[in-house]
């Protein structure tokens, strides 16, 4: 069996531009500096809560609750605004899926997002989960989601893949043990994954499924 495990920030979806909106949005009403897009894919990767405390002034990181708050509230309003699917990733999916790769996601974006924009972004890709941010599991690079994903398949020889954008994605897959595969397109880029040693690169989409299926050698 081979499982893949996605992130979706950066990696399935380019969700950057409602998330800054979102942010900034929160960050106008506390009267607070606002930033751009270009920035944010900086600050993204470690869920909401890291995100708003990095986007506030230093000398008011003790706010970051406050803006947290703010930022769902507006990002519940407006996820879907901007966030698109990376070109080539609804068919790099069925490719995988046709393959009989099984298919999860795991993200620190909160949960109830998550699910949100994947039924409605690949409402016909079947994801054995999609497991986002909760309270009561820590974000990753902790190796706690992909437990949970893994516990939730048949206890049978499995190769694992996590695909992300960024070095958290390829810090948890180390963690945990399984290959790793970085997306050149996403908010991060090509140096960052080679930096954090992910053992493929793909510059697109459909690269990840030669590297799943073995048709294609290592970056």
């Amino acid at each position: 069996m081979i499982t893949a495990i996605f992130d979706l920030d950066g990696t399935i979806a380019d969700t950057i531009c409602d998330l800054g909106d979102a942010v900034n949005r929160g960050l106008a009403e506390m009267g607070c500096p606002q930033h751009d897009y270009d920035t944010y894919k900086k600050m993204v990767g470690n869920g909401a809560r890291k995100l708003c405390e990095r986007a506030l002034p230093d000398d008011r990181k003790s706010e970051a609750g406050r803006l947290h708050e703010l930022f769902r509230q507006n990002y519940a309003e407006n996820y879907l605004c901007k966030t698109k699917l990376y070109d080539g990733m609804a068919d790099t999916l069925a490719a995988l899926d046709k393959a009989g790769v099984v298919l999860a996601v795991a993200t620190n974006k909160p949960q109830d997002f998550a699910v949100s924009i994947i039924d409605k972004l690949l409402p016909d890709v079947d994801f054995v989960c999609v497991l986002g941010g909760t309270e009561d599991r820590p974000p990753k690079p902790d190796t706690a989601i992909i437990v949970d994903i893994l516990s939730r398949l048949p206890d049978e020889k499995n190769q694992v893949f996590m695909i992300g954008d960024s070095n958290v994605d390829i810090q948890t897959g180390r963690n945990a043990g399984i290959e790793t595969i970085g997306c050149a397109w996403g908010f991060r880029g090509r140096e960052e994954l080679e930096r954090e040693g992910a053992d493929y690169i793909a510059e697109a989409p459909a690269d990840i499924v030669g590297f799943v299926t073995g048709k294609k050698d290592q970056a």
